[in-house]
This record gives C-alpha cells, structure tokens and sequence, in this order.
C-alpha cells in the first residue's frame, strides 16, 4: 500500500534529478564562506527576491530566529500573529535566545494583520515598556495570501512608525504562483525575509534569510552562535537551487489538488474553509482521531485536529487525492 502523507508539505522526498544535483555539487567549508555552491544559492536568492545578501540555513525556524535577532535587541518588542509560526510554532526561541518580547495579535479572516490595531499596540518611548522595532508577517498565513495592496499599506505603516518588516516566507512561492507574479513583487515591500526550501519546493533541507548586507552580516554570526554553521553543506545547497529552478512552477499543481480535495469534501457533506493554495482546513470537532485512525487504516497518513489541516504537494498525485475523498466518504456512512 502506497502512503499518501497529507500531514504537511515538508514530507517530501527528493526525486532522482535533486539527487543528481546534490551528488555533483561542489563543496567547500561554508563557515570559511568557502563552499562555490552555497554562495552561489545565496547570491542567486538574494538577486531573485532583491536583496543585497542572504544566509543559509539548517531550517525555517532558524531563518526566522536570525531575522528577529537582528532586527532586535534584548529588551526589544516584535508584533506578531496570534496563530503565527515565528510567535507560536517556533518554541519561543525569540524569547528565550534573543530576549526579545512578542506582542501577538488576534490574525484576520484573510491572514492578515489589522494595521490599526498594530498602530495601537506599539508601545510609547517610555523605559516602562520594551521598545517596538519590528513587524512580522507571513505570508501564505494558513494557506492565505496577503494581498500585494495590503503589503505596500505595510510597508508604508512600518515607515511612518519607524518599524522594520520582517516576512516568514515559509511559502512565498505558493503566494506568488497564486498571485501570478513574481516574487519579488512580495519581497519588495519587506526589510527581511525568511525562504523556506523544504516546504513545497522538495528540497530535504535548507532555509534562506535575505536582507541588507549589515542584517546579514548580523545573522550570519548569530548563525555561528545558535550551532547553524555548517561545513561542506552544498550537497544541501544543490538541493535548493534544483528547487528554485525546477519546482515552482509546479505548485499550482497543488494548488489545484487542494482545490479537488476541498470541492469532493464539500460534495460529501464535509465543512471545508474556502482554498487558496495547497492548505485544506476541515472543521471535523469531535471526530478528529476516528478519521485520523480511519484514513490511517487506508495508507493515508492525517494530523488529527477539529480543525484538520491537509495539505497538498508535489508527492501526492490527482489519483490519490480522489482515494482520499473517497477515504472522507466511506468515514461518513460508518
């Protein structure tokens, strides 16, 4: 029985070519700045997004964490999500590493943040209160793309506040495969911003953090500091440029897979959150561990939640998708 893994888009695996990739590239040490194949990712990344340097990574949550840490010092206050992944999936690492408060807030219907309520969360120039320095987004936010309307009225808030604006770009591609643009069109409005290689791109590894020269420079020896340096790692840099070149593209192939799942869902009775990209939300309540252990029984592997996440990637097929409706079908007549 062939698995199909709806859990998360990170459980991909490298198809042959990425291993080729990964098998020809040339190396060097990376913490010397010495590895051809890392500089070239990071140069490459850095020009594509329009940014001056960028910084590879073992993972999304250290790219986040070196963003923040640069931006901020200890003492320092960042506005956040409630339901981010920087403030609520990333172990508290801005806390407890950089000393740095969140300030979290209640995410809008359409993955946004309320700029008003933004506005009436920083804190005064006052020794009583931790210094405000930085807005967080993401984008996709659960599936959700930021409209590029609501990221230039971003940009030009954090300038009238004197914020920096960080993105956690875990996703970006998807956003701009749905907006039908390029990146870049996203990555113009922000200070920083975290790119994850391993989540929908297919690559087994790998974050990048773009920015200015000086917030990289920054984060590079926070890098050093939190154990992310790495050696010969352009074996994994291979890996993200195969990604970027190769695998873009094709995420509106998941973007349509969701969309079928969601459509059979809703045609078997199902409540499904309306689809934007590869993120499939069912409210399933009480019933969250029976589908979890009835799915599971088929070969499909789910998280279980009463508000179930699935999501869609280059490693589950349109067949498959069909097999899980049909999985969600039989589940209702039990």
């Amino acid at each position: 029985m062939s698995v199909i893994d709806l859990r998360s888009d990170t459980v991909t695996q490298p198809s042959a070519a990425m291993l080729d990739a990964m098998a020809k590239a040339a190396t060097g040490d990376d913490v010397y700045g010495e590895d051809p194949t890392v500089n070239h990712l990071e140069a490459e990344l850095a020009k594509r997004l329009g940014f001056a340097a960028a910084l590879f990574v073992p993972t999304g949550t250290m790219s986040n964490l070196l963003g923040l840490m640069a931006h901020c010092e200890r003492g320092d206050e960042y506005i956040v999500g409630q339901q981010a992944h920087t403030y609520k999936y990333e172990g508290g690492g801005a806390a407890v590493l950089g000393s740095i408060q969140p300030q979290p807030l209640d995410v809008q219907a359409d993955g946004s943040l309320d700029l008003a309520q933004v506005a009436a969360a920083i804190k005064p120039d006052d020794f009583h209160f931790a210094r405000t320095r930085l807005l967080a987004l993401e984008n996709t936010m659960q599936g959700k793309v930021l409209p590029l309307e609501y990221l230039a009225r971003a940009r030009s808030f954090t300038r009238e506040h004197g914020l920096q604006l960080h993105l956690d770009g875990a996703r970006l591609y998807n956003a701009a495969v749905k907006l039908g643009v390029d990146a870049r069109e996203i990555t113009q409005y922000f200070d920083s911003v975290s790119v994850c290689l391993s989540k929908g791109l297919g690559a087994p590894i790998g974050s990048v953090l773009c920015g200015s020269e000086a917030l990289i420079g920054k984060a590079r020896r926070l890098r050093k500091m939190v154990g992310g340096g790495m050696r010969q790692a352009g074996i994994l840099a291979a890996a993200g440029l195969y990604a970027l070149d190769h695998n873009v593209q094709r995420l509106a192939d998941d973007h349509a897979n969701a969309q079928l799942l969601a459509e059979g869902l809703r045609a078997a009775g199902f409540e499904v959150e309306p689809v934007q990209t590869n993120m499939v939300y069912v409210a399933m309540g009480d019933k969250a561990e029976a589908i979890k252990a009835f799915a599971a029984e088929r070969g499909i592997k789910l998280s279980a939640a009463a508000r179930l996440r699935m999501v869609t990637h280059m490693d589950v097929s349109r067949g498959q998708i069909e097999q899980v409706v049909a999985t969600f079908v039989d589940f209702s007549r039990k």
